[in-house]
């Protein structure tokens, strides 16, 4: 193949993946819109109440719309061979069960119990696929966690999710993070390895899948994506974590400080919730982010806030921990500190009465 062919091939590539992505934006989008026209009818509908955010009924389970779209196109990625069969062998099972569950959910209040069983059955299902958690950098070692590592791995899958049940609150936050993160993942992916391509791809195709999404549920939403979307999404970071860490190049900690201002505001509050003794399983409205939208009175303003600390905090700090993967931990430490400080200064966890 002459120089000036391969080139154009690479073009030609790279402008599929851009087409692909926006067919996927679209999609999920227009999946979305009919999620919004079968939820009215079949009154899957959200009354506001003491624990609410909003003021407004509104639709929920637009989740759904981007979670086949996302399905969908890496389905295409898999019988095109640019899918390894355990990457969408561990996704597309483990993202079925939380999205079947979690659309039950949203249709029938389903136990707590069972809920969990299916959260674990899952992750079980996920970590066998993609092999555990990969060593991890710490100054100048790498430490492999062996049979520890599937063990945090299964139970770290399991509470990103749930993390993010907890975190989809106010409108459009949920949606942003995931869109960020996942973004953000690929383009620190390709600055580490042009090859790594195929992966930023896929995280491009959920990225695409969330703002398609977000063009609904972006201040004041005209629909909540529900557990169904939720849980879907912390799955997904979750096993791109994992892939990433052991076949990519990404490390853990990196994935840690791009999802440091959800992970930090909803362990803090369920932290908090079980020191006083409070119910901590039970629907509440003391997150950071929660007791901020009520004191700024603007789902808005909090969304765009939680916009400002993850691309001109966090992404600097993950940039750090991509290229010296050895300061990973310090990088975490350091990004943490001011967000443990606003969690605890805005009262994370502390019920009003």
């Amino acid at each position: 193949m002459t120089p000036s062919l391969g080139i154009c091939r690479n073009k030609q590539s790279r402008m599929a993946d851009w087409v692909l992505s926006i067919l996927v934006l679209a999609a999920s989008s227009a999946l979305t819109g009919v999620m919004c026209d079968y939820a009215v009818k079949r009154s899957l509908i959200d009354i506001p109440n003491a624990r609410s955010s909003h003021d407004a009924p509104t639709p929920r389970g637009g989740g759904l719309g981007f979670v086949a779209a996302f399905l969908l196109a890496m389905l295409g990625l898999f019988y095109s061979d640019r899918v390894p069969d355990d990457l969408f062998t561990a996704l597309s099972g483990s993202g079925l069960l939380i999205a079947g569950i979690g659309y039950w959910d949203d249709h029938n209040h389903v136990p707590a119990q069972w809920r969990i069983l299916v959260h674990l059955v899952a992750a079980v299902w996920a970590v066998t696929w993609l092999g555990g958690l990969g060593p991890i950098p710490f100054g100048s070692l790498w430490l492999p966690l062996g049979w520890i590592g599937d063990v945090i791995a299964v139970f770290s899958l399991v509470w990103l999710l749930n993390l993010f049940n907890f975190m989809d609150g106010i409108d459009g936050i949920a949606a942003s993070e995931a869109v960020f993160a996942t973004s953000s993942a690929a383009g620190l992916l390709l600055l580490v390895d042009p090859d790594q391509a195929p992966a930023a791809l896929w995280l491009l195709l959920l990225a695409a899948a969330a703002l398609g999404f977000l063009l609904w549920n972006w201040p004041p939403a005209r629909i909540f994506m529900g557990d169904v979307g939720s849980g879907f999404l912390g799955m997904m970071l979750g096993m791109f974590a994992l892939y990433t860490s052991m076949q990519a190049g990404l490390n853990v900690w990196v994935w840690l400080i791009l999802l440091g201002l959800f992970i930090v505001d909803a362990t803090w509050t369920l932290l908090r919730r079980m020191s006083a003794g409070e119910r901590w399983h039970e629907a509440h409205c003391s997150h950071a982010y929660q007791r901020l939208a009520r004191a700024w009175q603007s789902h808005k303003k909090v969304t765009l806030a939680a916009w400002l600390v993850n691309v001109l905090w966090l992404l600097p700090l993950a940039l750090l921990a991509t290229l010296w993967p050895q300061k990973g931990a310090l990088c975490l430490a350091v990004a943490y500190m001011p967000l443990l400080v606003l969690a605890h200064r805005l009262g994370a966890g502390r019920t009003d009465r």
